[in-house]
């Protein structure tokens, strides 16, 4: 085990040297980034390997063993995590250098159009706002399509009211005022059926779009 022990801290003790290589290299930065690599899995393998040796050494010894893998392992995690720091960095310094140069590269035109879409959250705020005055629009189309029904049914009442007088005053037959009174019925059973339709696609429209 003790070989092995020192075969890894030494891999440790090379990687981190690897990294100063790291910060400080530039034309071969891909290749000092391939061995940090390469160490970090033999690294993690011999700790595979090690984790089965502290069973095989003496129970007065395990403790003191099991602490000492586990301290290799502890600083292949740290290693870990700043090789993926530093492939972060570098994957968003690609990231500029390419958005810069296809904004330096873009070709404009005297008709061509010269808004450049550069945050995406002004362009889901406007969206924002064109969905909500969508939404006021259609709130205030069916206000005033309710408003138009209660008129209609206050015109209704009103029909009913002079037809009922006018029966009275003409002697219209019991039949004929069961018919005028169905049909009064009928068309506010319409009026109610339009008010139900028209607050439902309100709902959906608020639910779906707004919500």
């Amino acid at each position: 085990m003790e070989p092995l022990y020192h075969q890894t801290n030494k891999l440790i003790q090379e990687t981190q040297a690897c990294f100063q290589l790291l910060n400080s290299s530039q034309g071969n930065a891909g290749n000092v980034e391939s061995e940090i690599q390469t160490k970090i899995a033999a690294v993690n393998a011999n700790c595979e390997r090690l984790d089965v040796f502290v069973f095989k050494v003496p129970v007065a010894q395990r403790q003191n063993a099991k602490m000492r893998v586990d301290q290799l392992k502890y600083d292949i995690r740290h290693l870990q995590a700043a090789l993926r720091i530093w492939q972060d960095k570098k994957q968003r310094r690609e990231q500029e250098i390419n958005e810069r140069e296809q904004l330096l590269n873009r070709r404009f035109t005297a008709n061509s159009d010269m808004s450049i879409d550069i945050d995406y959250s002004v362009q889901h705020h406007n969206a924002m706002q064109n969905a909500h005055r969508g939404v006021d629009d259609m709130i205030s189309s069916g206000s005033n399509i309710l408003d138009s029904l209660r008129n209609q049914r206050e015109t209704l009442k009103g029909a009913h009211k002079r037809i009922m007088d006018i029966g009275n005053t003409l002697g219209l037959s019991n039949q004929t005022m069961r018919m005028i009174e169905r049909r009064v019925r009928e068309d506010k059973y319409v009026l109610f059926g339009g008010m139900f339709v028209t607050l439902t696609i309100i709902g959906l429209f608020l639910y779906y779009f707004v919500f």
